[in-house]
């Protein structure tokens, strides 16, 4: 097993391995999971998004339980840029691994304003854009829900940093294709998808929703059959890199999105359930591969046969 390579490419972007941590599901640096796991073992670290300015968060609560899944409404909690660079960056340092910086805004400006301040950072190899935040300025609206706004957004922030670019796609539009590819002309290392589908959760003894914001992200098990076919629909519509993300909590899960075309994936809910799941989930993938008779990542990625089905 050990002659299975397991090195990926995202772009300019290179990894040891396929898989990588979700933003916002690995804690604040990452360094909170290192008494557990090895970070060492993983392909990357996504840190959670960062403002231009300290956020609160919504008001809790914050996670909903589902039946297959969770409902959450953190509001984008985080200490602002600058608190970033100086309370949390330093902690990154030495944890072997790739660095992932996730950004987002409310405006474009926001956007490209954070982009301009990444290079020469320590430690930082790629930026993950999450188009998928509010934009302000025009109503509420996000990037990811309109294919111009997206090119907008990924050309400005490829014009204002060398790091490698990952735009990160929301599925709560009619047809996600179009926006990868809004990406990819842009100029893009690569795109990840899909974050939260929305959903909501009612009291139905209070009367009352159970988030302040009504609305919600949807995130587990529940969503990987949806997730897993709008990979494999964006995997074939662009030529660049696409990292999967939805209910991916063992490695078979991981195997099946790299089946449909992913090039690599992101481990988000499950390390809710256990701190040692995305690090299980890399150490099992080479024996699922050579069980597959594949001897790399990308001899077995998008080799789904049709013949028969």
């Amino acid at each position: 097993m050990s002659g299975v390579n397991l090195e990926v490419r995202l772009g300019r972007l290179a990894l040891r391995n396929p898989v990588m941590t979700a933003s916002g599901t690995f804690g604040g640096s990452g360094r909170e999971f290192a008494p557990y796991a090895d970070l060492s073992a993983l392909g990357a670290i996504v840190v959670k998004t960062i403002t231009p300015r300290p956020r609160k968060g919504n008001p809790p609560p914050r996670t909903h339980e589902t039946a297959a899944g969770m409902l959450n409404s953190i509001g984008l909690m985080n200490p602002g840029f600058e608190g970033w660079v100086r309370e949390v960056l330093p902690a990154l340092a030495g944890c072997g691994t790739t660095v992932v910086i996730n950004i987002g805004g409310e405006t474009v400006e926001e956007y490209f304003d954070l982009a301009s301040r990444l290079d020469g950072l320590p430690g930082l190899s790629a930026v993950e854009v999450n188009i998928s935040c509010p934009n302000i300025a025009a109503g509420g609206a996000c990037p990811a829900q309109d294919p111009a706004m997206t090119e907008r957004v990924i050309a400005g922030v490829l014009s204002r940093t060398r790091l490698p670019v990952i735009a990160k796609l929301s599925p709560n539009v009619a047809d996600v294709t179009v926006i990868a590819r809004a990406a990819e002309a842009a100029g893009a290392d690569a795109v990840s998808l899909v974050n939260t589908f929305l959903g909501t959760a009612l009291d139905w003894r209070r009367r009352r929703p159970v988030f302040r914001n009504i609305v919600a992200g949807l995130s587990g098990p529940a969503i990987k059959p949806m997730a897993l076919w709008l990979v494999y629909r964006t995997a074939r519509a662009v030529r660049i890199p696409v990292i999967g993300i939805g209910g991916i909590m063992t490695a078979t899960d991981a195997m099946e999105f790299l089946l449909a075309g992913a090039t690599a994936v992101q481990v988000g809910t499950a390390n809710f359930v256990s701190p040692t799941a995305a690090v299980r989930i890399a150490a099992e993938l080479p024996g699922l591969l050579a069980e597959a008779g594949a001897a790399s990542v990308e001899e077995y990625r998008g080799s789904l046969r049709m013949e028969g089905a």
